[in-house]
């Protein structure tokens, strides 16, 4: 929806009431927010969000983050980048952190205690070194079960599920379910004709 519809249907609403605590919804948000880069219109923010920015940022129009039992983790490191696209609902719990790119596409929906990040953050047999972070793309229209952990160097394609609990350790194909540990193809996702 674009802002100026979203602000016209906002308009035709005949409860002040409701249009006050929208508005305070809105502002609270947004200063939940603040040390992100950038927050795209109508985010909303319901819960805690811990937001650890030493690099960028990024939150589209409309993305929903509902961390009511468990706090959202955001983080981005020196030079890294997050970005999360238009629509996206991510719950409870949820970790991600970049410390080169995760890219996050649009109406994606992220399930409780997920994992997302772009680096292992230690190197095996020796925790003083950083290992080379690999981006990660998760494409437009994902949905990502509760407990989901999507490791580095991962692509996952357009309109794909990963099952509750999976490990995902290397690309996905679009519109394909997988699940496991480690995550491993189950069947491809039919898509509607109407819809796609």
């Amino acid at each position: 929806m674009r802002p100026e519809a979203a602000w016209e249907a906002a308009r035709r609403v005949k409860n002040p009431l409701h249009l006050a605590g929208r508005a305070w919804r809105l502002l609270a948000s947004r200063w939940k927010a603040r040390r992100c880069n950038a927050v795209g219109f109508g985010v909303q923010i319901d819960g805690r969000l811990i937001v650890n920015n030493y690099g960028e940022i990024r939150l589209g129009p409309r993305v929903r983050i509902r961390a009511t039992h468990l706090p959202v983790e955001l983080g981005a490191l020196p030079d890294g980048a997050l970005q999360i696209g238009e629509g996206t609902f991510i719950n409870s719990g949820v970790s991600i952190c970049a410390q080169q790119s995760v890219r996050i596409g649009r109406n994606c929906a992220i399930g409780n205690l997920s994992l997302i990040m772009d680096s292992d953050f230690h190197a095996v047999g020796d925790h003083t070194q950083w290992p080379e972070a690999r981006p990660v793309v998760i494409e437009d229209d994902v949905w990502l079960g509760a407990r989901v952990t999507v490791l580095k160097g991962v692509t996952v394609g357009r309109g794909a599920v990963v099952g509750a609990g999976a490990v995902v350790t290397k690309d996905v194909p679009p519109h394909t379910l997988v699940g496991g540990v480690p995550a491993k193809f189950i069947r491809a996702i039919e898509l509607d004709a109407e819809t796609h």
